[in-house]
């Protein structure tokens, strides 16, 4: 079965604080890959770091040294996910609709394996986890759905985008290392319950102020559209 191709990709928008300095490393680092470093094989190794982000937080269950394998995943992680497009483009070698679909589907199960990583960690709460899961792949389909309806595929939210997050994230395992599970408890919650627990209610009310907004203005076009009729 043949498909239609979309009539012109998504305008990607990236408005992070480390969007430009990102892209002058990705553009250094693409023509310095061997030819073997292909974007599926990125793809792979972010989905792998993924995996091994996960097992780190699991792991520090019985020792919190194995927090270290967390930290350097988020490197790996970025190296991948970051890469397997931008290299696919430098290449020229770009499959739109392939590439959106096993990218996008990826770092969809990236999300739940390092986030059920540190639900099973002593530092995160199972509930806190998955509610960050729901609250992050709500933002996800927010940004999935813009790209279908306004054809544009915005890549930050408030400044941050997932580079952004994986500072924040490596920072914050760092700290867990050092401070332990028990800090800041109250009524059987840690500080980073507490933490996890309000950026992801953040999540979810931008996602639902982002969702009313672009919802008049598609309204406010439909019915443009209706008058021109």
């Amino acid at each position: 079965m043949t498909r239609p191709l979309d009539p012109a990709p998504p305008r990607r928008i990236q408005r992070n604080l480390l969007a430009s300095g990102e892209k002058r490393l990705l553009a250094w680092l693409c023509p310095r890959l061997p030819a073997w470093v292909t974007p599926d094989g990125l793809t792979a190794l972010a989905l792998l770091s993924a995996v091994a982000i996960g097992l780190g937080y699991a792991l520090s269950t019985w020792n919190p040294w194995w927090l270290a394998l967390s930290v350097a995943g988020y490197f790996t992680h970025w190296f991948g996910d970051s890469l397997d497009g931008t290299i696919a483009r430098y290449r020229r070698v770009e499959r739109p609709r392939y590439g959106y679909f096993i990218d996008h589907s990826c770092d969809g199960l990236a999300t739940l394996l390092i986030l059920g990583g540190l639900g099973v960690s002593p530092y995160l709460q199972v509930e806190v986890a998955l509610f960050a899961v729901v609250a992050y792949l709500l933002m996800s389909v927010h940004t999935f759905l813009l790209a279908k309806v306004a054809g544009e595929f915005p890549l930050s939210h408030l400044g941050a985008g997932p580079t952004e997050l994986r500072i924040v994230l490596i920072a914050l395992t760092v700290i867990m290392g050092f401070l332990g599970p028990d800090v800041g408890r109250v009524a059987g919650f840690n500080g980073f319950d507490i933490l996890f627990t309000a950026l992801a209610t953040l999540l979810v009310v931008l996602f639902m102020v982002q969702t009313v907004r672009e919802g008049r203005t598609l309204a406010a076009l439909d019915r443009g559209s209706q008058k021109i009729r």
